[in-house]
């Protein structure tokens, strides 16, 4: 299977199959007999190379293909692989296990560092008791309603980009309103400005406790605003529901804002004392430069001190 679990190794099916579609000469007669044709027209079978089909799903578990095969083309679409799944029993799953292969072949090539999707064409090879195949390969014939899993599954996905939807809009959307709107504005605009619509979202009454929690947490952790504190106070008068958890944040917000204040005035005080001894130093060399009979220009170039800053020492 193009990326089955883990098999018996000793599998007398699987070690004839794999002997013969290992060598990419005996890989280039099948594929040319059995590929699609508007597909095999495409493929240059001269440039087959034998890929690893090991793969590793996000839960680390281990899956093999039988046999998986790159190949370029020659009309600039760039590779086309060809994962080949050996069978000797009928799987009616097996569509939708082929299609998860083939994507697992498709994030292999990009793990690699292309950029582009490779087309992978699997092919079924079975030769099981039962006759014909029994079961679909087309993964969509899976779903209880196909037509409509075609219609998902084969155009675009649905897109909610809040970056161009209108606000007055979004305050329409209910429960979700405040999410779209401040994800929409949290790195563009000031906050404040919005500070009257999150008030009358917040009067209906929409948000859980824990919402509420996340969104404080984020508007301080990530919100553009010039002044944080005025917002979360302006939305503790007016929201008297939860003046009180408001009026915590404010406060804390007030303590952080002094701590850093005095912060940076330390900081700005170390730096300063920092360049003072610096110039101190250079007064120092300047001096005893001077008192060696030094040229000034040679002084001046050597403490970076000025002209008119040597001349207060000769005097």
């Amino acid at each position: 299977m193009g990326i089955s679990r883990m098999k018996t190794p000793t599998s007398i099916h699987d070690g004839l199959f794999k002997s013969f579609l290992t060598v990419p000469e005996t890989a280039s007669d099948f594929l040319d007999v059995h590929l699609p044709g508007h597909i095999k027209q495409i493929c240059n079978l001269d440039t087959l190379q034998l890929q690893s089909g090991s793969f590793l799903e996000d839960e680390l578990v281990p899956y093999y293909s039988d046999v998986l095969y790159s190949m370029e083309t020659d009309s600039g679409v760039g590779y086309v692989y060809a994962l080949i799944e050996h069978q000797s029993s009928p799987d009616k799953h097996m569509g939708f296990r082929l299609m998860r292969y083939a994507i697992a072949a498709m994030q292999q090539h990009l793990d690699a560092g292309n950029e582009k999707l490779p087309l992978v064409v699997p092919l079924l090879f079975y030769h099981g008791k039962t006759s014909p195949y029994p079961y679909s390969t087309n993964w969509l014939d899976e779903f209880d309603d196909p037509k409509l899993a075609k219609s998902i599954y084969t155009q675009a996905y649905p897109l909610v980009d809040v970056t161009v939807i209108p606000d007055d809009e979004i305050v329409q959307h209910k429960r979700v309103a405040l999410l779209e709107l401040v994800q929409k504005h949290v790195r563009q605009r000031d906050l404040l400005d919005f500070a009257d619509t999150v008030v009358t979202l917040l009067l209906e009454h929409y948000l859980t406790e824990k919402q509420l929690d996340s969104l404080m947490e984020y508007l301080v952790r990530v919100g553009e605003t010039s002044n944080l504190e005025k917002l979360v106070r302006t939305l503790a008068e007016q929201v008297p529901e939860h003046e009180e958890k408001f009026m915590t944040i404010a406060e804390q917000l007030e303590a952080r804002g002094r701590e850093q204040g005095l912060k940076q005035g330390r900081q700005e005080g170390k730096e300063f004392g920092r360049q003072e001894g610096q110039q101190e130093a250079k007064l120092t060399i300047a001096k005893k430069m001077l008192a060696a009979g030094l040229d000034t220009d040679l002084i001046s170039e050597t403490t970076g001190l000025s002209e008119a800053e040597l001349a207060k020492l000769i005097n």
